[in-house]
């Protein structure tokens, strides 16, 4: 096995344990200073859960990373390189922060979406940014001055996408998870393992959160791990896939390179945009929170609390799978096959469920 692959499964399995380890103290700490999130008309839980589980996934992910660094694991980084993956690490530490506010203290949504803006141009400063877009039938084209305001769209939207979808036990953590198993492969076969060892922790830290947060969840991970976990995949994305379409790649084509990222994250930036579009027909608030989610709808039809979070599991790696097999990661079309057959059984047992609640 190279040395640079060891690094990223010392990565993944230190963030795993380190949550592990610390989501029982994290949910300890919250029970006993009163950091829970109270049952309402909008939420599905039914008793009071801590609502700071975030920090757990913070402390994992960051653990991870500071000991492969102290290891060498970013030994060789040009400048360049080094302030992109300083961008992103601080920049999720920033949005860590502005989500654990929010849980402590509840936020105005204004505040919380500028000072999003504020970090993200900062990301975009020190390299973290869009430089260019795949337009159909066009290619790539180069765009210039709007990269900040893309760029900005890009960070905050994914952010925002992730914790709108952490509605039900398990679905953000597993969605993560998946999504930064993906770019984990996607990004070594790139050749970017700078940006590998991130989506390496970030995936360790996710999962390990799920043996806590799985249905039915004994901790949240609030809004503090949903910024967190987004603004970190959204960052990966950005240094790992996007930007490598500035140099030439053996790997994959540079037009399959900037769509890779959309594609491994559809799901999220699908359900948002999908909510958003269905508010503004209505005449309502694209940020006034309500039930048109994905999951809202399969509850809605029947569907059990547990195959709802399976099914969208499901997509997620159906289209994680894909991703694989256009960066022509080795077996990629045989993981995008078995990955199309979980999703055709999966969605025949939410089919299945649904008719039978029907014709109760």
């Amino acid at each position: 096995m190279p040395q640079d692959q060891l690094y990223h499964i010392i990565a993944f399995l230190l963030s795993n344990t380190v949550v592990l380890w610390s989501t029982p103290v994290v949910k300890t700490v919250g029970l006993k200073s009163g950091y829970v999130d109270l049952p309402n008309e909008r939420k599905m839980h039914q008793r009071p859960m801590v609502r700071v589980g975030g920090i757990s996934i913070f402390i994992g992910t960051l653990f991870a990373l500071l000991t492969v660094w102290w290891l060498g694991g970013f030994a060789g980084l040009t400048p360049e390189r080094e302030w992109e993956i300083w961008g992103v690490t601080l920049g999720g530490f920033a949005f860590f922060l502005i989500g654990l506010a929010d849980d402590l203290y509840n936020l105005s949504p204004f505040s919380r979406l500028l000072m999003q803006i504020i970090v993200s141009t900062i990301a975009w400063g020190v390299g973290v940014r869009i430089d260019f877009l795949s337009i159909p039938f066009h290619g790539l084209v180069n765009i210039d001055w709007l990269s900040l305001p893309i760029t900005v769209i890009w960070l905050v939207g994914i952010t925002n996408a992730i914790n709108w979808i952490d509605g039900l036990d398990g679905l953000a953590a597993g969605v993560c998870g998946i999504s930064a198993v993906v770019m984990l492969m996607v990004t070594l076969v790139m050749h970017q393992p700078a940006a590998a060892l991130i989506a390496a922790a970030l995936a360790g830290g996710a999962l390990g959160f799920l043996r806590y947060n799985f249905n039915p969840a004994q901790i949240f991970m609030g809004d503090g791990g949903a910024y967190f976990m987004g603004f970190t995949l959204a960052g990966v994305a950005v240094i790992g896939l996007v930007k490598i379409t500035a140099v030439t790649t053996m790997a994959v084509s540079t037009v399959v390179a900037v769509i890779l990222p959309y594609l491994i994250l559809a799901v999220p930036i699908l359900d948002m945009s999908t909510v958003i579009i269905s508010r503004i027909s209505q005449g309502r608030s694209p940020f006034k929170a309500d039930k048109r989610h994905l999951h809202h709808r399969l509850l809605k039809a029947g569907i059990s609390h547990r195959l709802t979070v399976l099914f969208i599991y499901a997509l997620t790696l159906w289209v994680g799978s894909l991703a694989l097999g256009f960066s022509n990661v080795p077996s990629g079309w045989g993981f995008a096959i078995a990955a199309t057959l979980l999703l055709i059984y999966v969605g025949w047992q939410v089919w299945r469920n649904s008719r039978q609640v029907n014709n109760q």
